[in-house]
């Protein structure tokens, strides 16, 4: 299988992007390019995600696990049209991105980084 971006943690294939360390204790999410319907890309902060390895503080967002996610400036938020969205900070936000766009169709990013919400 073809892989677009891998970083460890996160997956990009040519069907879905897997996320690692997402179910207690390393289970993997599996998110279909089809079901993904928006993503967001934010500055993370000691509140806004960087000081939460795994899980969440707020049941709107899932945080997989990632012992380096206190060091990364940038996240992501992906809605999949679920009550909780998962939360993810790869290693290479501009490669992840550009892969999530093109393979959503969701076109390029006319955003620049925001504060995100409390994770």
């Amino acid at each position: 299988m073809i892989e677009l971006y891998r970083d460890g943690k996160i997956e990009c294939t040519p069907m879905m992007l897997r996320v690692h360390g997402y179910y207690f204790p390393y289970g993997t999410k599996d998110i279909r390019y089809t079901s993904i319907r928006g993503i967001r890309r934010f500055e993370t902060s000691a509140l806004r995600g960087k000081g939460r390895i795994w899980g969440t503080g707020n049941f709107k967002y899932w945080a997989n696990l990632d012992l380096r996610r206190p060091v990364k400036k940038i996240g992501f938020i992906l809605d999949i049209g679920k009550s909780v969205k998962p939360f993810v900070t790869p290693d290479s936000p501009d490669a992840f991105e550009a892969v999530i766009r093109e393979r959503t169709g969701l076109g390029p990013s006319s955003e620049t980084p925001t504060p995100g919400p409390f994770i």
